[in-house]
C-alpha cells in the first residue's frame, strides 16, 4: 500500500492536487492511503518550501506545482 501525503494549507491548488492524485491512483488500480497535512510544523518536517506538495512513502516527490496527471501516474507507478 502506498502512503500518499498531500501537503498544503488547503488552497485551491492543494485541493486540485489531491483530486488528481486520487484519480491517478484509481486509474492505476493501486492500493493507497491518502492523508492531508496542513499544520505548519508538520509541513516543515518534510522540508516543503512551496505548496502544494506530495510525499509518497516518505519521499517528497512534488513541490510548488500541480503537475499533469500523466506525471502523477509516473510517480505513483515507481
Amino acid at each position: 500500500m502506498k502512503s500518499i501525503k498531500i501537503i498544503g494549507r488547503g488552497c485551491s491548488k492543494c485541493e486540485r492536487l489531491e483530486e488528481m492524485v486520487i484519480e491517478a491512483a484509481e486509474e492505476l488500480g493501486i492500493d493507497y492511503e491518502i492523508e492531508k497535512i496542513n499544520d505548519m510544523k508538520e509541513i516543515s518536517k518534510y522540508g516543503v518550501m512551496l505548496t502544494p506538495a506530495m510525499v509518497v512513502d516518505g519521499d517528497l516527490k512534488i513541490s510548488g506545482k500541480v503537475p499533469p496527471k500523466k506525471e502523477i501516474k509516473k510517480i505513483l507507478s515507481l
